[in-house]
């Protein structure tokens, strides 16, 4: 099973509106389109792993109620395992809230509901499924005691850890020692590192500041400009692919996602890190999370294919 990826985190029910621009405070716009589909982070990541090829398994928790059922059949299309994913019988099923702008950007607000009650307990019963498995990807919509237990289990057994830091927040430099791969976007490395990125230099310094804290690479994706990735021995800028983007919803969890399944087939970190980048850059190119997520053949063919962005890595 050392090709297996496991993923431990959220599933919430996406409600989508799109519309002309996200309104400011205090003020109502009437959008278009509307829909309703499957979500959270650790649920779109899992999502994107099994369709660039992996075997996943799904740690998470969801309610009794009807979205908690759409859920469980949604992932068992996936082909995902899905024997650690708890009913709560006394919380319901987590649920977001998103508008999409003609642009393509987004923003959400999330009610965690069953997600917030994943702890310590849960990852114990699926101690072996996680002990066994290649690769282990974390994301921090999941109680943080539930995440540094999952990384202890993967870490004993000699799985690669992948922790995607969003929701952004503040992490200890214990748990970054024990994370192979970070992947945070933009404001999610500012806030680790404790300093603003404004130009190449700042970019530079701010990876370098996570590094110092423990983590062995960190890849920092930085939407239609790519990824800037860095290790202790070098870091480059990746960029992403020319495209017209629609919807950039679950972009980034297509891209750690995807990562995780090439990194668990056995691809190098190097080019793991393009195809996720190519994955990522399909994915904006349709509506939706999860439903945007490509499959394998989508992407080998979109790879081939596709010409990266000509776009300054900030700007």
């Amino acid at each position: 099973m050392r090709n297996r990826v496991v993923v431990v985190g959220s599933y919430n029910t996406d409600l989508t509106i799109k519309a002309g621009r996200i309104p400011r405070p205090g003020e109502t716009v009437i959008g278009g389109s509307f829909s309703r589909g499957g979500g959270g982070k650790g649920a779109n990541q899992a999502v994107a792993a099994a369709r660039a090829g992996a075997g996943v398994s799904f740690v998470a928790r969801v309610g009794i109620d009807a979205l908690g059922q759409e859920g469980m059949e949604r992932l068992a299309r996936e082909q995902i395992d899905t024997r650690h994913v708890i009913r709560d019988p006394g919380c319901p099923t987590g649920v977001a809230f998103i508008v999409v702008d003609e642009r393509g950007e987004n923003s959400i607000v999330v009610a965690s509901g069953a997600n917030g009650l994943l702890g310590p307990s849960d990852i114990e019963k699926a101690y072996e499924t996680i002990a066994a498995a290649g690769v282990l990807l974390v994301q921090l919509e999941s109680p943080l005691d539930a995440v540094r237990s999952a990384i202890h289990v993967a870490r004993s057994n000699g799985a690669l850890v992948i922790l995607n830091p969003a929701p952004a927040q503040p992490l200890e430099s214990v748990l970054l020692r024990d994370v192979d791969i970070l992947t945070p976007n933009r404001v999610e490395a500012e806030m680790i590192a404790k300093r603003p990125i404004s130009d190449e230099a700042s970019l530079r310094d701010v990876a370098r500041r996570i590094l110092d804290e423990g983590a062995q690479h960190v890849l920092i994706t930085l939407g239609q400009k790519g990824v800037y990735a860095a290790s202790k021995e070098s870091m480059e800028f990746l960029p992403a692919y020319a495209v017209h983007a629609i919807d950039s919803t679950g972009a980034g969890d297509v891209f750690s996602g995807s990562l995780a399944a090439f990194l668990a087939e056995g691809m190098t970190i190097g080019e793991s890190i393009r195809m996720a980048i190519a994955a990522s850059s399909l994915s904006v190119t349709r509506m939706g999370t999860q439903a945007a997520a490509p499959m394998r053949s989508e992407i080998d063919a979109f790879f081939a294919h596709a010409a990266p962005s000509r776009l300054e890595v900030l700007g």
